[in-house]
This record gives structure tokens, C-alpha cells and sequence, in this order.
């Protein structure tokens, strides 16, 4: 009829991304992951080689040594990386997380300090909110952090810190004031090389393996006092505005396991043969299939819209963050089970990826706020 509708489309440099990193993921990081997560040791090969290609860290704006990538970007390579193995895809991602209160909050003297050695490969950035008794509760952390002449020495405990003891840079909630509630908590850099720091032995974990959980201690660690971040009681508002940002980061790496699952289980399908066939022609695998891809394709389109959210700062962020984030988990869970299930008595076996896959979605509807918390935040942004 000649009406033209504009359709929603992925602008040509991100398809060129893609390409490069499911290039990459495919011949370097693809047939490691299996030994990775056998293993459990981080995949140093693994960061070198996107630390090579500048996919270490894509976010970091140019003037402090990065890639300038958006925020749509950075989430295409997440999402590649991880369809080939998630506990490498967090490599990119813990970057972000971790740098993201200082591309907020922080002064230009520590920008220029911080996120150019992270651009560089120089060193990978960890983010320590979390503590042993403040989970969900992070507003009741009890890490303090004192002032002393021009300096701040911290004391405390941080739990499930991703990439702890790989990281050189980590970015700490602290109680400042401790009669201020929420408003008394501040943000720090801790070096690994401070004094005092230290980490826990690696959690024997479910999955992502390769990327190891830590706890952190601070035992009179002494940090000048301008490696806060921000101003002094600002670091509970910037941790919330952080995860805003990269809850997004975790539905990209839900949509690339779920995606690495159904690529797999599709092969599968079309090979296997029972009654004389291959099973692709049952209809009954055929409508797991379509669920498997439907859900997949929602996924993927409620994470970018967040993405570009993300990339403008639009008021509906903290909604559509905690939706691409808690809606892309659920489906990743659902779908690398079904793919699990697709391979029958294969699937449950280590001789096939589906099994790990399975292992890896889990702790994407856990970290950076359970679901539930996800539709508790979901829910007060629609009632507000």
C-alpha cells in the first residue's frame, strides 16, 4: 500500500560487532569453555585474547582510553561471549559493573586514575556491595570506613564478589556515618595491593566456574581519602544508579546462554533419529522449539530496548532494567532445560554444552538482585 512503518532495526556497526566477537568467541572461546568450567580456573588466554580485540572493557569512553562502545554495544558482546561460555562473558561484564559508579559518581582525577588501566588490559575492575548479612537488605552492610587526617581506613567483610583475586581495582561500599541509615554509606577504589586486603578461597559453585566468587576482607586497609567516590554519603544512591545500568549486562548474558542453548539443541534435533527419523519432525519437539525461540526473541528485544534506555539515561530505566534482567533470566532457566531435555540422556551428560548451559543460567535470576527483588523494584516503579 506504500506505507512505509519504521522497523526496529540494530543500526550496521553493532551487526559488524557482532560478527567479530561470535568470530572470536567461536575460535577461542568456544572450545575451551567445557575445560574452563572442568577446571574451575579463571581463563587468563581468554582475557588476553579480548583484551587483544578490545573486548575487554568496550564501554569506557575514548577519552579515557576505550572503545567509546554504547551501551547496546556492550551488551552484543556480552551476549556473544557468553553464548560460547558465560563465565568468560563475564570478563566484559564485571568491567562494567565495576567501573560504571566511577563513570558516574567519581571526580575527573580518578577517572583519568582508574578506567584508563582497565581500558588498557592493565587490570580488570570487581564491585563489592554485598556483605554475609546484607544480601538483598545491601542497605544494612556493615563495612565501615573511618576517617583518619586525609585518609579512610576500611574494616570489614564483602561476600559473592565476582572475579575476586583476578581483579587488581574494586569498587567498595562502606559505612561512613553509621547513624545515617542509607545516607551513610560512601563509595571507595581499593587496590589489591592495599595493605590489609585480601581475599577468601574461591566458592564451590553451580556454575560459571571459570570466573571466580570471593569473599574480600579489609583489616585496617588505609586509602586516601580521594579515592571516594563521589562525595561522602552518596555510595548507596550510586550503587542503586550502577545496577540500574548493569542489570542489563545480565540480561545480555542470560540471551547468550539461552541462545548458545537453542543453537545446540537445534543441531541436535535435526540429527538425532528415532522411529526411523530425525526427531525435529515431532511435532511435540517442534513446539519446544518455537517456545525456546519465541522466548529467546522477546528476550532479546526487552534487553535492548534497556540497552538504549540505558545509553540516553531515560527516566523508565530502573523499570526496563529490572524487567530485561528478571525476564531474560527466567527464560534463559526455562530454555536451556528444555534444550537439556531435547538431548534426553545426553543432555545430562558433561559430553555435551547443555548441561553447563543449564548450570550457568541459574545464577543470572540470582546476582545483581534476585527476581524477586526484580519484581519488587518492577512493582514500585509502576505503582509510584
Amino acid at each position: 500500500m506504500g506505507i512505509d512503518f519504521p522497523v526496529y532495526s540494530i543500526p550496521e556497526e553493532h551487526t559488524l560487532l557482532r560478527e567479530t566477537v561470535r568470530a572470536l568467541a567461536e575460535n577461542k572461546i568456544a572450545p575451551r569453555a567445557a575445560e574452563i568450567d572442568e577446571s574451575g580456573e579463571f581463563p587468563w588466554d581468554v582475557h588476553d585474547a579480548l583484551v587483544q580485540a578490545d573486548l575487554h572493557a568496550v564501554h569506557i569512553p575514548e577519552e579515557y582510553g576505550g572503545g567509546g562502545a554504547d551501551a547496546l554495544a556492550t551488551v552484543i558482546v556480552i551476549e556473544e561471549v557468553a553464548r560460547a561460555c558465560a563465565a568468560s562473558s563475564l570478563i566484559p561484564a564485571v568491567n562494567k559493573l565495576g567501573t560504571v559508579p566511577i563513570l558516574l559518581s567519581a571526580s575527573e582525577d580518578l577517572k583519568q586514575r582508574y578506567l584508563r588501566p582497565v581500558a588498557e588490559g592493565q587490570g580488570m575492575f570487581s564491585y563489592a556491595l554485598s556483605e554475609p548479612e546484607a544480601g538483598s537488605d545491601a542497605a544494612a552492610m556493615r563495612t565501615r570506613a573511618v576517617r583518619d587526617g586525609d585518609h579512610y581506613v576500611l574494616n570489614g567483610v564483602k561476600r559473592w564478589i565476582t572475579n575476586a583475586g583476578v581483579s587488581r581495582f574494586y569498587t567498595v561500599m562502606a559505612v561512613t556515618d553509621p547513624s545515617a541509615g542509607a545516607r551513610g554509606i560512601s563509595a571507595f577504589v581499593v587496590e589489591s595491593s592495599d595493605e590489609g586486603f585480601s581475599t577468601g578461597a574461591p566458592e564451590k559453585k553451580l556454575g560459571i566456574k571459570g570466573s571466580p566468587t570471593r569473599e574480600l576482607y579489609f583489616d585496617d586497609v588505609r586509602i586516601p581519602a580521594d579515592r571516594m567516590i563521589g562525595a561522602e554519603g552518596t555510595g548507596f544512591k550510586t550503587a542503586l544508579a550502577t545496577l540500574d545500568h548493569t542489570r542489563v549486562t545480565i540480561a545480555a548474558q542470560a540471551l547468550g546462554i539461552a541462545q548458545g542453548a537453542l543453537d545446540y539443541a537445534k543441531g541436535y534435533v535435526r540429527e538425532r533419529k528415532q522411529f526411523g527419523r530425525p526427531i525435529a519432525e515431532f511435532q511435540g519437539l517442534q513446539f519446544m522449539i518455537a517456545d525456546m525461540g519465541m522466548k529467546i526473541e522477546a528476550a532479546r528485544q526487552l534487553t535492548y530496548a534497556a540497552a538504549a534506555k540505558s545509553e540516553r539515561g531515560d527516566a523508565d530505566l530502573t523499570f526496563f532494567s529490572s524487567a530485561a534482567k528478571c525476564f531474560a533470566s527466567d527464560a534463559a532457566m526455562e530454555i536451556t532445560t528444555d534444550a537439556v531435555q531435547l538431548l534426553g540422556g545426553y543432555g545430562y551428560t558433561r559430553d555435551y554444552p547443555v548441561e553447563r548451559m543449564m548450570r550457568d543460567a541459574k545464577i543470572t535470576q540470582i546476582y545483581e538482585g534476585t527476581n524477586q527483588i526484580q519484581r519488587m523494584v518492577m512493582a514500585r516503579q509502576l505503582l509510584k
